[in-house]
């Protein structure tokens, strides 16, 4: 029988006569592709696509010939691809020295692998994975639209580079291989985008994935938790962005993430929320996190002032995915995450009744006062009241409960998005000096009130829309209270 195509989806068939057993196939190369005939060419071929399969692909051998200045062909066979999968042995046959050499052909690194996996799934779904975490973060991790993925085998048989659907786009760092033995040989990524098949293998590889980071993060060996800080600093930002993908395994992917807090004031991000929710104080009820641009400005920020000094714990948030985060992460283990300076501040029982007493003193005592800055301000602050938040600071801004985050509202600005609109609360500190000459001033009033807004905008990290009439009217009240 003889078969033939053009390879336009097209072909026909008729019977005819051969001799002798077997099949052969004859190529038709198109104009211009003659560099498919180079030997060097077909090899390469061979070991990008069938490398791993198991009947071995013989080739003529070759010599240079010094007459003809070119390679010419020998009698003698050449074996071309390996025809050995090192994923499809058992464990126990392969080396740590071979798993690792392996990763550096797969994933195209010169470093050893951080950590890997390597499992056989039967069941409904029959694969086996070999999965590896790289130490180090490639240059275009942060590109989300370039392929990232593991290698698609299919009985051993190479299907494509990268199938971005075998992996969620948060664990983009993972390489290494799938083979499949229910997918069929001409699979597409249209069809893996609609395969029943596919979806399992995407669910297994990414639990997998996760059972391999916790192990590391949860484990007491010293070398283990070196290597998950290792990898915290390598791929932690993207291991973030799961919290708002991945909804199926948002639990597991909060119990690996990490944070700088107040407890070490520190930037490392070493903090895990079972280990704040460990060292809370027994009537603590929330967790408590602040966002800011930098970690320097929510290492000083205002709002954590009461937090301070009452020992109360608080994350520190200064990466730009962590608005991204806590958007999505509300709760872990039964502990609501509460920012610090989103509405109004209700410490439950880390305040007893005599500083409620005390708040709703100061409240009806300064009511006048808030309400006169809140005129003078007009459409700058949505309220002005008193705070319980500060003890040094003189005012802070705080967003209402329902309101987008100063941080974020200057996130979306910066990534050219435009934010829900919202004003600020300002909070004044009744105790403070400042805030107590506003009680008496009469004359400068209006001037007070805006150097005091511009003041808690800037230290919470927004930009002042006329910083030239800020520094003039800054200079104004210096010179007045000097005269004075």
């Amino acid at each position: 029988m003889r078969w033939e195509s053009e390879g336009t989806g097209e072909f026909s068939i008729e019977m005819v006569d051969r001799p002798s057993r077997g099949t052969e196939i004859t190529l038709h190369l198109k104009d211009g592709q003659d560099d498919l005939l180079s030997a060097w060419k077909i090899k390469s071929i061979i070991r990008k696509y069938s490398d791993h399969i198991v009947q071995p692909i013989v080739m003529k051998g070759e010599k240079w010939d010094d007459e003809k200045k070119e390679q010419v062909a020998t009698d003698e066979d050449e074996t071309v691809n390996q025809a050995s999968a090192l994923w499809a042995r058992s464990k126990n046959e392969i080396t740590e020295e071979q798993y690792k050499e392996f990763y550096k052909h797969v994933g195209h690194d010169f470093e050893d692998p951080l950590t890997w996996t390597h499992t056989r799934v039967e069941g409904k779904s029959e694969y086996t994975q070999l999965l590896y975490v790289p130490a180090r973060a490639p240059f275009d991790l942060w590109d989300r639209n370039a392929r990232h993925g593991v290698k698609l085998y299919v009985r051993r048989v190479f299907i494509m580079d990268d199938a971005e659907q075998l992996m969620p786009l948060y664990l983009r760092f993972v390489r290494g291989v799938v083979d499949s033995a229910d997918l069929p040989l001409n699979v597409s990524r249209e069809i893996l985008q609609e395969s029943k098949d596919i979806d399992a293998i995407r669910k297994g590889c990414t639990n997998k994935v996760l059972g391999m980071l916790e192990s590391l993060a949860s484990s007491e060996d010293a070398a283990e938790k070196e290597k998950y800080a290792k990898f915290w600093g390598e791929f932690g930002k993207v291991l973030k962005e799961g919290m708002g993908e991945d909804h199926a395994n948002k639990d597991k992917i909060a119990s690996l993430l990490r944070f700088a807090s107040t407890q070490a004031d520190t930037p490392d991000e070493t903090v895990s929320l079972a280990d704040y929710i460990g060292r809370m104080k027994p009537e603590q009820e929330k967790i408590y996190y602040v966002t800011a641009e930098t970690f320097n400005a929510a290492k000083n920020s205002p709002h954590l002032e009461v937090f301070r000094k009452k020992g109360i714990e608080v994350i520190l948030l200064s990466d730009r995915v962590d608005e991204w985060v806590v958007s999505h992460l509300t709760e872990f283990e039964g502990k609501q995450l509460v920012s610090v300076a989103k509405g109004g501040l209700d410490l439950g029982k880390l305040e007893d009744e005599a500083e409620k007493k005390e708040q709703e003193s100061a409240a009806g005592e300064f009511k006048d006062l808030t309400e006169k800055i809140a005129k003078s301000l007009g459409e700058r602050a949505k309220e002005v009241r008193v705070t319980h938040r500060l003890t040094d600071s003189p005012a802070c801004l705080v967003a209402d409960e329902h309101d987008v985050s100063g941080n974020l509202a200057r996130i979306l600005k910066a990534a050219g998005q435009k934010a829900p609109a919202s004003k600020p609360i300002l909070e004044i500190n009744p105790q403070h000096p400042v805030v107590m000459r506003l009680k008496y001033e009469e004359k400068k009033f209006d001037d007070w009130c805006a150097v005091l807004f511009d003041q808690a905008l800037l230290a919470e990290g927004g930009q002042l829309d006329d910083p030239a009439t800020f520094v003039k009217r800054m200079n104004q009240l210096m010179l007045e209270m000097s005269g004075s």
